[in-house]
């Protein structure tokens, strides 16, 4: 198989690997992340590919130990070992300039911004301050999610132009 042949066959499998990087990360951005680096080590590794094999496979296969190595080494970096005598690193409490003297607003002042948005727009907003996701916001207060998060967004572009004011 040629070079081209093998560009044009990779290319070819594009879709079906977005679908099934999607399906990997449930991440959009992640998933293009994961696609182009499967193409990128298909491409440098395409001398071990044999001719009259299926590539599909093949690149599903990068793809799938790809997205497997990039999990473990994320997991390895986001993991904290604390060695130290009663676990001295692990139990430091964690920092927040909210609430600190030196912080531009107090946490008064934001609430007190917060209050005064309407209900319908406050609401998505604070639930995705406290980590739910879009489509959680949607499904609880039976809205699209663009209507989701176009209130979000009005409510923070609202939010800094009050806060800006002060």
């Amino acid at each position: 198989m040629t070079s081209v042949e093998f560009n044009y066959k990779l290319m070819g499998l594009q879709d079906n690997l977005k679908y099934f990087a999607y399906t990997l990360t449930s991440n959009y951005e992640d998933a293009q992340d994961l696609v182009q680096e499967t193409f990128l080590k298909a491409l440098t590794n395409k001398d071990k590919f044999t001719a009259n094999t299926n590539l599909k496979a093949w690149t599903f296969t990068i793809m799938k130990n790809t997205f497997i190595n990039n999990y473990r080494q994320n997991m390895r970096n986001n993991t904290i070992v604390d060695k130290t005598d009663d676990l001295y690193f692990l139990n430091l409490p964690k920092e927040s300039s909210l609430g600190r003297p030196d912080s531009e607003y107090s946490v008064k002042e934001i609430q007190k911004v917060i209050a005064q948005v309407t209900p319908e727009q406050r609401k998505p907003f604070e639930m995705y301050n406290q980590g739910y996701k879009y489509k959680e916001i949607a499904d609880e207060l039976n809205l699209s999610i663009g209507t989701v998060k176009s209130r979000i967004f009005f409510t923070r572009k609202k939010l800094m132009e009050a806060l800006q004011e002060k």
